[in-house]
């Protein structure tokens, strides 16, 4: 039995525990925390047949990701195929010599080493570094190669565990090739869209705030059967998305539109090509997403924050607003998965209260609800808008909410249910 061990992003690792048991059928799947890992006992070196062992795993993987990306590259459109395959053949070219160079003779390398606690103020990384290359170089006969190595050997050492490792791939998973514009990290979008509730193919897929695509995207290559609307009033976010599109060959499945459930007061579709859905487009006031209630089947949104991205409109104030749109076009049983900063994240709560709350801050709600009843959603309008009628929306059911890293920051993801009341 092969052992793998895998390396994730704060908040991600319970999602990629899903991913390898669902993708790649592992057993015995451990989830642990940096922190947690056991005692690594012996030299970072080791038994170098373990080493040899390893490198063989390593060229068998990267065999199949050269296969799986000419299979990727084989699927793009026609009116693309040129450029397509001279990206694919650059990076072809690359596996496969790194692949040859394995099998014909010793590999070259270099060492990247971490280090933190009471060794990091002894040793700095690069002397760590240095003394570990040494020590590769003379148990396992390996060339040492700071600019171009076939081999990066990944070290990271604390006061109580030693990790070695071989990066599978030269970039990270979240530096997509079809991104031509980068937006929402591509490793969160995926998470976004593994988090909904159910499989979304053959569905109606909507982002009312898309952007450059990057959610729908990720959906896009998840679910090859779903139909994706994106809306944005931003044009020229709205071009980089069609570029995008191209890039990743999706343009003929996703629709975008210049519109906005913000106060948009026009509706303008971007793609060359409407999809069929494009019939379910209604103009709707100022202030409503165009689409008829009930339209999609889920809505996967990264409500901007104003870090990268920003929106003109005051979005503590108006996410209520936005939300009572967004559970409109949902229909019952349809899914809904926001992406919010810490401070939305907050104000969400602040503005959502269960009936019995309601009850204690609005004596005229005479509206009683059993204990177990599902928890239902009201929101308070603002202090800017002239009356205190809660925006009830009993429809919308909290199903989980994750926490994840953005790097610099943290967000959380949101996940609801539609369910059936009496309203709808």
């Amino acid at each position: 039995m092969k052992h793998l061990y895998c390396t994730a992003g704060a908040g991600m690792e319970e999602l990629l525990a899903e991913e390898v048991q669902h993708k790649l059928c592992a057993t015995q799947v451990e989830q642990i925390s940096a922190k947690a890992a056991a005692v690594i006992k012996q030299r970072v070196v080791g038994d170098p047949d373990i080493w040899k062992q390893t490198l063989l795993t390593w060229t068998a993987l990267q065999e199949e990701l050269q296969c799986s990306q000419q299979r990727g590259h084989k699927r793009r459109r026609e009116d693309d195929e040129e450029e397509s395959l001279t990206v694919a053949d650059e990076s072809t070219h690359t596996l496969t010599s790194s692949t040859h160079l394995l099998h014909e003779q010793t590999p070259s390398f270099r060492v990247s080493c971490r280090c933190s606690g009471v060794i990091a103020r002894s040793y700095t990384s690069q002397r760590l570094g240095r003394i570990i290359g040494m020590a590769i170089k003379e148990h396992l006969g390996w060339k040492v190669d700071l600019k171009e190595p076939v081999l990066d050997v990944n070290v990271y050492l604390s006061d109580d565990h030693c990790v070695v490792g071989i990066p599978l791939l030269k970039h990270p998973l979240a530096s997509r090739s079809y991104m031509k514009h980068n937006g929402l990290r591509s490793t969160i979008a995926w998470a976004m869209t593994s988090l909904c509730p159910k499989q979304l193919n053959d569905c109606v897929i909507l982002d009312p705030m898309c952007g450059v695509g990057a959610v729908l995207l990720e959906a896009a290559q998840e679910y090859s059967n779903a139909v994706f609307l994106g809306m944005d009033t931003d044009t020229s976010q709205l071009q980089k998305a069609s570029e995008n599109l191209k890039a990743s060959g999706m343009e003929g499945r996703v629709q975008l539109i210049r519109s906005s459930a913000m106060g948009l007061d026009k509706l303008s579709p971007i793609s060359s090509s409407l999809t069929p859905f494009s019939q379910h487009l209604v103009l709707k006031s100022v202030s409503e997403i165009p689409l008829a209630d009930g339209a999609v089947d889920a809505v996967l949104c990264d409500i901007p924050f104003g870090r990268k991205f920003s929106c003109s409109s005051d979005m503590p104030t108006a996410l209520p607003r936005l939300l009572r749109e967004m559970e409109r076009v949902i229909r019952v049983g349809g899914h809904l998965v926001l992406l919010l900063s810490l401070q939305l994240s907050a104000q969400l709560k602040k503005t959502i209260c269960t009936h019995k709350n309601n009850q204690h801050l609005n004596s005229s709600d005479t509206h009683n609800e059993s204990t177990d009843t599902p928890k239902t959603i009201t929101f308070y309008k603002s202090s800017s808008e002239t009356s205190n009628t809660p925006l009830l929306m009993s429809s919308l059911q909290a199903q989980r909410t994750h926490k994840v890293s953005l790097g610099s920051t943290d967000a959380f993801i949101h996940i609801y249910t539609k369910i059936q009341t009496q309203a709808h």
